[in-house]
């Protein structure tokens, strides 16, 4: 395996883990594509994280990137990812599914933690949902954070992390719910929702009692541990079939418990 690594996202210790490493700035789609080529790159798999505000960077994008930019009709995840996979494809590179590797990762429809939503949080949870699919829909963010079937917060650019910290702010010590989204027709080749164990740590110290998510289209890292983390924290977390009807009620049933 060959690893394309973005110098201002990926972590040094890569280089641990492999000896056919590149280190790219995230500008430089020609000399990614390039590298690919001398190593005989036929599918490539995208992993980890570019913040989506990279956008507006003082990052410097090559030619053909910058043409890539120029051409697109909107600059949001799916027109921008979209349009490099194409790229990739008109050079031979078929770009995969980004879990193929993690499917233990990506939980079914079920209750993970030991707890199960309350009452109060199903209710919210519905809702949640209800708003988080039409923001994703529009590819705007992922999460959005309720309490009381209100509202608190909505993400844009700033991550999932961040949409919490300002939630928190807003509630004033209110108990939340957060609902991370799936896109209608999710591309499983980027921009899955991730949860990881810094945001079940953000979530407990902003005070969140539930997490609802897609099931097999969401990526638990760190799974066990994030679940143990949550049952230490209180947090109850339950995966949702994206076919979930918007306004239902969630039903508090551990069937299909899938507790990794």
């Amino acid at each position: 395996m060959a690893v394309i690594a973005l110098k201002e996202e990926a972590s040094e210790e890569l280089g641990k883990f492999t000896s056919r490493i590149h280190w790219v700035s995230l500008g430089e789609l020609s000399k990614a594509i390039e590298l690919m080529h001398q190593e005989g790159v036929t599918r490539a798999v995208m992993a980890g994280q570019v913040k989506h505000n990279k956008i507006f960077s003082s990052i410097r994008p090559d030619r053909k990137l910058a043409k890539l930019l120029f051409l697109l009709p909107r600059k949001n995840t799916d027109a921008l990812i979209g349009a490099v996979a194409r790229v990739l494809g008109d050079e031979g590179i078929e770009l995969v599914d980004s879990t193929l590797f993690l499917k233990p990762l990506v939980p079914e429809a079920g209750v993970l933690t030991r707890r199960a939503p309350d009452e109060r949080e199903k209710v919210d949870i519905a809702y949640g949902f209800s708003v988080a699919r039409n923001i994703a829909s529009m590819d705007i963010g992922q999460t959005v954070v309720i309490s009381d079937r209100a509202c608190v917060a909505v993400e844009a650019m700033e991550g999932t992390d961040e949409t919490v910290a300002r939630a928190s702010r807003i509630a004033g010590g209110k108990p939340l719910v957060v609902v991370k989204a799936s896109k209608p027709g999710q591309d499983m080749r980027f921009d899955v929702p991730v949860i990881g164990l810094p945001s079940i740590e953000q979530m407990s110290s902003a005070g969140v009692t539930a997490l609802a998510v897609d099931a097999g289209r969401t990526l638990l890292f760190d799974r066990a541990k994030l679940i143990a983390l949550a049952d230490e924290k209180g947090i109850a977390i339950q995966a949702f079939s994206p076919s979930f009807p918007l306004g239902a009620e969630p039903k508090a049933t551990n069937k299909g418990m899938n507790r990794g």
